[in-house]
Formats: C-alpha cells, sequence, structure tokens
C-alpha cells in the first residue's frame, strides 16, 4: 500500500513526490530563554498515534503544508494549509 499525501493544491500524490519536515510544535515567543528555543528545535512527542507534522510538496506545487498522520498506520487523515490551522485544531 502506497502512502499517499492529500495536497490541498495538486490533490493526492505519492510520498516520495514530499519532503517530511517533522511534528508540528508551537514556536516559542521571541526572546523565550534558550531552553525553550533549545525544546523545540531538538525534542519531539514522537506519539503513537495522530499527529500534526508539515510536509513540502518538493515536486508539485512547492508549497509547505500541515498534514495529520497516524503514526501506527501512516494513513494521513487530512491535509491543509499553515494559514488554515486554527479551522483544523482538534
Amino acid at each position: 500500500m502506497a502512502l499517499l499525501v492529500p495536497c490541498p493544491n495538486c490533490g493526492d500524490r505519492e510520498f516520495s513526490e514530499f519532503a517530511y519536515g517533522g511534528e508540528s510544535n508551537k514556536r516559542p515567543a521571541p526572546g523565550a530563554p534558550s531552553r525553550e528555543l533549545a525544546r523545540y528545535l531538538f525534542f519531539r512527542k514522537n506519539v503513537a498515534g495522530v499527529q500534526v507534522e508539515w510536509w513540502y510538496h518538493r515536486d508539485g506545487c512547492q508549497r509547505w503544508l500541515l498534514a495529520r498522520r497516524d503514526t501506527r498506520s501512516n494513513l494521513i487523515e487530512e491535509a491543509y494549509w499553515p494559514q488554515e490551522r486554527e479551522a483544523h485544531r482538534r
């Protein structure tokens, strides 16, 4: 079974067209302590279940998108543009 990423612009595409950008975590505020910045850059939750991740459509529209993926099955439930993040929070 192939892993398909549903690009909001291009439709369902093979994952090999994309570059994985990692988990989507809340960015620390400007001027936050270096400890918070280090946590943001280097530590991951790595959940066994659904998580929101960054994907870059390298071979398509060349845009960054967010995707909700179940790490147990690799099924991507939905994908959306970063500016639509609030509408997709669960």
